[in-house]
């Protein structure tokens, strides 16, 4: 069979972690901004997590496509989400009060947590089983982890 031969950057990146906004603005940064190397999310009872590709999810407040931004909120908070012009098939998405996945590599984590998006989905049709569901997903996928 054929074999997919990987960089020594994808080999290095896990895959993402979902998270809350508010674990993010509460973690402590792994490097310099813009480094790449993430953060360390605290999930209680001295249990910790690294993360640098997250997985979150969230509605839509704002679209300032002009700076190729999203602003978005979960049930912890807002977050930014920056180069949502670049995502292929993202457009569609790109809708204030649309409920959206997105997956990225985190870029600050104070004041406010901003994510580089790689992949985004609209999640919109069945909005309150996701938003139901998410923070369970969250907490079952760190559980697992950690």
């Amino acid at each position: 069979m054929y074999k997919t031969e990987k960089t020594s950057v994808d080999r290095k990146r896990p895959p993402p972690v979902k998270v809350l906004s508010g674990q993010l603005r509460t973690a402590e940064s792994r490097g310099a901004a813009d480094s790449g190397e993430g953060c360390v999310i605290r999930l209680g009872k001295g249990r910790s997590l690294p993360v640098s590709m997250v997985w979150m999810q969230g509605t839509i407040l704002e679209v300032q496509s002009d700076r190729n931004t999203v602003l978005l909120m979960d049930e912890t908070g807002t977050f930014a989400v920056q180069g949502v012009n670049n995502i292929p098939k993202g457009k569609p998405c790109l809708s204030q009060g649309k409920y959206v996945m997105v997956m990225g590599v985190i870029q600050a984590i104070s004041p406010e947590p901003v994510i580089r998006a790689v992949k985004m989905a609209d999640l919109s049709e069945l909005a309150a089983l996701h938003r139901r569901m998410w923070k369970l997903e969250v907490e079952d996928l760190q559980q697992v982890l950690a």
